[in-house]
């Protein structure tokens, strides 16, 4: 673990790193092992063993970690209000009647219960508002219910979204009002179904507010139910606002989650989770800038133009085009979270960096992710090995106390973590703030 001393060095240094001072399939040019292909793929779920007491995560040296609020029900995700409100969403898989069909879908349906993510959504949104003496929330209500596992949250003017499982949902805002009552107006479906495989549909707005965008993740591993099941999927969506067109904007993501926009070129990034059953080190998770039109290779090929022989129908002429990611961050670390630093809480070598929420593999010896990590970021790009940020959501017995997902920088500065197995948000600040 390397403190923000060291990130302040390397900025100051231009960002020249070795690539030997990357670890194993994290970098802008990770080393990618050959493909493993084996009959029974690799199972590894940690089983969870939830915050007890006092107990919480490892911050940085420097940093401390309080409870910003605890006792949620599967908090995933966090949007910050321009007043400073916290709003958190608690929620979880719809039902997905054909996802959890055969041996395939029973073992994952098993995996899934271990880890702790087999619990009924609670379909809310919660605000959370002021920071006490303590790091915690001052007050808790509840500002937005009856939704369909939502996830995704933005406001555009007195426009509040929210990206639904099955489609975006806008809300009429009141700045300060601790509830919304007022009933939805949908403006977009969304790809879902039965099978619905990746559930988490993402959304935010480009800075002039002029366009949406919402990530959709893919129907399966590597097509395996059929291409014709990925439909619209394993995408970013483009709406606009006025005149309520949509298209694709970006292809070939197998499950993008978080997104954000670099604070210096103005450009949109994700992080997005790879395909599975290719070995422990691969396919590395990854960070990357979205081009309009751009293509990820999925399912024909991983990290640019490395082709995937499972795929049944081969489209040579796609992977030709499959771009190559900007960063890698790990293989099997579900990378869900984003979040660039914009704040003045943390030193400023933090400044234009990425905050990344791990949740953790399931499929991978020894584990891989289970942290909150941070890229430091110059010039518009990757500038530089992770470092981690929160750590210790693994017990010494590889036991899970909690999961991070959705990251968010509170309007204080502090770092914010919804952590849904531990049912927390925890606020990292320097240590003294």
């Amino acid at each position: 673990m390397k403190s923000f001393f060291a990130i302040g060095a390397l900025l100051a240094s231009g960002g020249a790193v070795l690539a030997q001072q990357y670890p194993a399939g994290w970098g802008p040019n990770p080393q990618l092992p050959e493909p493993q292909k084996s009959l029974i793929p690799t199972v590894n779920v940690a089983a969870t063993d939830v915050w007890k007491g006092d107990e919480k995560p490892v911050a940085a040296p420097g940093f401390t970690v309080t409870a910003y609020a605890r006792n949620l029900d599967h908090p995933r995700w966090l949007y910050v209000l321009p007043n400073g409100d916290v709003l958190v969403a608690e929620t979880n898989a719809p039902p997905k009647p054909e996802d959890s069909k055969g041996v395939k879908g029973a073992i994952m349906k098993h995996m899934q219960k271990k880890a702790g993510a087999v619990t009924e959504s609670a379909n809310r949104i919660t605000l959370l508002r002021d920071v006490d003496a303590n790091g915690m929330a001052k007050t808790r209500t509840v500002f937005l219910k009856n939704l369909s596992s939502p996830f995704g949250m933005v406001l555009v003017d007195k426009d509040f979204y929210v990206a639904n499982s099955d489609a975006v949902v806008r809300f009429p805002y009141e700045e300060g009002k601790t509830a919304i009552t007022a009933a939805g107006v949908k403006v977009m479906s969304l790809p879902a179904g039965p099978i619905n495989h990746h559930w988490t549909k993402n959304i935010t707005a480009s800075p002039d507010g002029k366009y949406l965008y919402m990530t959709v993740g893919s129907n399966s591993n590597v097509a395996e139910n059929g291409i014709d099941k990925e439909e619209g999927r394993a995408a970013i969506w483009q709406l606009e606002r006025a005149t309520g067109k949509s298209r694709l904007f970006a292809t070939g993501l197998r499950n993008p989650n978080g997104m954000a926009w670099e604070p210096k070129t103005k450009t949109l990034w994700t992080v997005v989770n790879e395909r599975d059953e290719l070995g422990n080190d691969l396919v590395p998770d990854y960070l990357t800038s979205v081009k309009d039109g751009g293509f990820y290779g999925w399912p024909y090929s991983w990290y640019g133009q490395h082709v995937d022989q499972r795929v049944k129908d081969q489209r040579p002429d796609l992977v030709a085009k499959a771009i190559v990611p900007d960063y890698a961050v790990g293989a099997h670390t579900a990378s869900l979270g984003l979040a660039f630093y914009d704040g003045k809480l943390f030193p400023a070598s933090y400044q234009g960096g990425a905050f990344i929420g791990q949740h953790g593999s399931w499929n991978r010896k020894p584990f891989s992710g289970y942290k909150v990590v941070f890229v430091p970021f110059a010039d518009g790009k990757p500038a530089g090995p992770p470092v981690d940020i929160l750590t210790g959501f693994l017990s010494k017995d590889e036991k899970a106390k909690g999961r991070p997902v959705g990251v968010a920088v509170a309007k204080d500065g502090a770092l914010l973590v919804a952590d849904d197995v531990g049912n927390t948000i925890w606020r990292v600040a320097p240590s003294g703030h």
